[in-house]
């Protein structure tokens, strides 16, 4: 660790705990209403978010990505104690990740996308 004292804010400052288990509570109450609205927009899936499309794909899965990538780095950020480390730790560490994540899904859209052509097109019948 990079010194021995962990930060008690979350979200750059704006909000700061007198104690690490305050901080912890903060953070998994955060974590809580992120998966609420997740599983609210999952369940109820707004038209607005279905019909539209952004770069191909619907609203609602931009906003779950989105919201996956943020519960990702709060969770590894604060409760892995990235915080309290290095930047060089924390940028190798960050850097390494957006790589792989942007790498997967490339792979996933681009391989998902060719498949579906194969389908659509009918070289080969739907038959799952």
């Amino acid at each position: 660790m990079g010194n021995n004292t962990h930060k008690l804010e979350i979200f750059r400052g704006y909000l700061k705990f007198k104690s690490n288990q305050s901080k912890i509570w903060g953070v998994l109450i955060f974590l809580s209403i992120v998966t609420i609205i997740e599983v609210a927009l999952g369940i109820l899936k707004p038209e607005v978010l279905i019909e539209n499309s952004f770069l191909r794909m619907k609203l609602i899965n931009w906003i779950f990505i989105i919201l996956t990538i943020v519960k990702a780095y709060y969770i590894m950020w604060d409760f892995m104690h990235l915080r309290d480390e290095l930047r060089g730790l924390q940028a190798s560490v960050v850097i390494t990740l957006m790589f792989l994540i942007g790498y997967l899904a490339f792979i996933l859209l681009v391989e998902g996308n060719y498949i579906f052509d194969v389908m659509y097109e009918g070289f080969v019948s739907w038959n799952f």
